[in-house]
């Protein structure tokens, strides 16, 4: 289908004036073909792809129909969702923008009832709704449709599936029966061909050839990978492209939440939409989105459409889509007007035949991709850290460090040791780790560049979990022991407690001395350590209520003391008491890779998962101790988070590996 320029169009000089600004020239095919006719006065119906200019090709027109001093509702359009309705306003607010006396206004469900209220009443010309909202105006007597000259319904085969027919034929029959009556659509399956014989007056049809359904300018690929590898396959695809923007789709609610909860923990920005969410939500997440502040949006099919951010990089479909239509309308999120973008689509088993339906459906050819390799995407990594490294040396705006060089190469090291060194500790702990093939986890974000250009100036890189609890000290090694202080006499035993348990197990039963031995009144003394033998039996450990202990009584509890230790010590061999494994029922037992030959202590674990998990040290039950490992009790609600953060971390300098016990 041809194109034209605006200015053949036949516009008014203030519209044309608008176009202008807002960088455009020339008509899409849906535009060219669609706002001749429309300013006839002729009823028509639009079939085009998604992200092809259908929102002006209406909204162009209906402006110009509008008589600015005539302050009623003269063009009413009805969107499928509230994201979509916000984004034809802001089409026609720009649209409209020298046209003076003109007021478009949006109604949805979720918006203040008083803003609507007003906007209504000052005479409001172009109404942008959705159906149920429009409806509820309508029963409340606040929208009058009788001044109505046309009704366009944009993504009507969206609102047929949404429900929304019985409030449309309303709507129809309500308005008056000479008005010009408008059908958009990606897609015309037959309930949409029978409201268009029912309330359409010999419309014209501008239609955009099959070939054409999909965005050329949208580079589409799938990869055939297991199910159980998928997260794997997405972490290396956005390392090895260095994706900074996009939006990735799943079918359930469940699978959004669960995929955000993976891609958090592995360091990337990300945050969910879907249906479960309220409206306040949406708009905190979507603004979030449009301004940066995430990297990838996980959405259903609910952000299909209505949703238009600019150099959205990649779509992906971690789930398959169930039919053609809802892909073409996910992959229409990028690529958009004119832009380049990816389409990435992830198959496994039976799914392969529905990719070929797709491109049945959009008579387009999706390429089959090679899932990248740990080494491939170590090295792609290694090019966008030297890419990085090149600007900053080409653009000379660094300050000069010769001293400190000139101190290093004094002391005998060379000078490419002192670079290399330099790149390891930019580049978060050597590449050794990333080049593993067993992992496939996403880079230390100091590796990462800036997502966006336009990101605002202050707004700096997140930290890593191992960075933030670096930055503070550690409860044992880097802070001052408060309790060990030679110069003061011996702090007096509390008249409650007797003792506490090294942190072998852990909470520590507080044991109440007996009367036979009380503890006397006088000069301050250490700390009454009951003997070994009258402490109470295993099975009372068993059923001790965990607690939480201040920092002090962490520290009395792991420093060295010539006190006994009360309750049995466990042996580094020889037969278990029976039961004295057992993990509680809400709580979920974890085996660690490390043990007493690291120097390895319980309470040292117990700081490891708080500073990097950020969750209060009472989600940590018994820690077991062994020579090489470790087993330890966690809450069964946090125990999956726990485990993919954990095994990002370090402790005593050795990697650890975590999995469930």
């Amino acid at each position: 289908m041809s194109t034209k320029l605006f200015s053949e169009l036949g516009l008014s000089p203030e519209i044309i004036k608008a176009i202008d600004k807002l960088g455009f020239e020339q008509a899409s095919p849906i535009q060219s073909a669609a706002i001749p006719v429309l300013l006839t006065g002729k009823d028509i119906v639009g079939q085009s792809m998604t992200g092809s200019g259908k929102t002006a090709a209406f909204a162009i027109p209906a402006i110009e129909k509008v008589v600015p001093t005539l302050r009623a509702v003269q063009v009413l359009i009805l969107c499928p969702t509230r994201e979509l309705a916000v984004q034809v306003a802001e089409e026609v607010h720009k649209l409209a923008f020298f046209k003076r006396g003109i007021t478009a206004l949006p109604i949805y469900g979720g918006q203040s009832y008083e803003r609507q209220f007003l906007g209504l009443r000052q005479g409001a010309q172009i109404v942008i709704g959705t159906p149920g909202r429009v409806m509820d105006h309508m029963r409340r007597g606040t929208l009058r449709l009788d001044t109505i000259k046309m009704v366009i319904l944009d993504e009507a085969d969206v609102m047929l599936n949404m429900g929304f027919r019985d409030d449309i034929e309303t709507i129809l029959k309500d308005a008056p029966k000479e008005r010009q009556t408008v059908f958009f659509s990606a897609t015309m399956p037959r309930p949409i061909r029978d409201l268009i014989e029912k309330y359409s007056r010999d419309p014209a049809s501008v239609k955009i050839e099959q070939k054409e359904m999909t965005v050329p300018t949208v580079e589409q690929i799938y990869y055939e990978v297991d199910r159980r590898y998928k997260m794997d396959l997405l972490t290396r695809l956005i390392d090895l492209h260095d994706l900074k923007l996009g939006i990735i789709f799943c079918n359930t609610k469940r699978m959004v939440d669960d995929l955000v909860d993976q891609l958090e923990a592995q360091g990337y920005m990300a945050d969910r939409l879907h249906g479960d969410m309220n409206q306040a939500q949406r708009d905190r997440v979507m603004n979030k989105f449009r301004k940066s502040g995430l990297e990838f949006l996980v959405a259903t099919d609910i952000a299909a459409r209505g949703i238009d951010v600019d150099d959205v990089q990649v779509v992906f479909n971690y789930d398959l889509p169930y039919d053609g239509e809802d892909y073409v309308h996910r992959i229409g999120r990028t690529g958009r007007a004119g832009r380049t973008g990816r389409a990435i689509t992830f198959v496994s088993g039976r799914e392969l035949f529905a990719i070929r339906n797709i491109e049945r459906f959009t008579n387009m050819r999706i390429q089959r991709g090679k899932i990248p390799t740990a080494d491939e995407v170590h090295e792609a990594r290694a090019s966008v850290f030297l890419d990085k490294l090149r600007a900053t040396l080409t653009a000379a705006e660094f300050q000069k460090q010769d001293h400190l060089v000139e101190r290093l190469l004094e002391e005998g090291f060379n000078s490419t040791d002192i670079a290399s060194a330099l790149i390891h500790m930019l580049k978060g702990g050597g590449e050794e780790a990333a080049a593993k093939p067993e992992t496939s986890a996403p880079p230390a974000r100091q590796e990462r560049p800036d997502y966006r250009d336009s990101r605002p100036p202050d707004r700096g890189e997140r930290p890593r979990y191992e960075d933030r609890r670096e930055e503070r000290p550690r409860r044992q090694e880097d802070r001052p022991m408060r309790d060990d202080r030679s110069d003061r006499e011996p702090r007096r035993a509390p008249e409650k407690f007797t003792t506490w348990q090294p942190a072998a197990s852990r909470p520590a039963k507080i044991v109440t001395p007996p009367p036979a031995k009380p503890i006397a009144p006088v000069a301050p003394v250490a700390p009454v350590i009951q003997a070994a033998p009258e402490v109470q039996p295993v099975p009372e450990m068993k059923a001790a209520v965990i607690e939480t202990f201040s920092d002090a009584q962490i520290l009395a509890s792991v420093k060295p003391a010539p006190a006994v230790p009360v309750g049995p010590v466990e042996a580094k061999s020889g037969p278990k008491v029976k039961g004295d494994r057992k993990t509680p029922a809400n709580q979920t037992r974890l085996h660690i890779n490390i043990g007493e030959e690291m120097g390895v202590v319980p309470i040292d674990v117990v700081n490891t998962i708080a500073g990097v998990t950020g969750l209060p040290g009472k989600v940590v039950g018994k820690v077991d101790v062994r020579e090489r490992h470790l087993f330890v009790d966690v809450a069964s609600e946090h125990a999956n988070g726990i485990v993919a953060k954990l095994n990002r971390a370090e402790l005593k300098g050795h990697k650890l590996k975590v999995k469930t016990a």
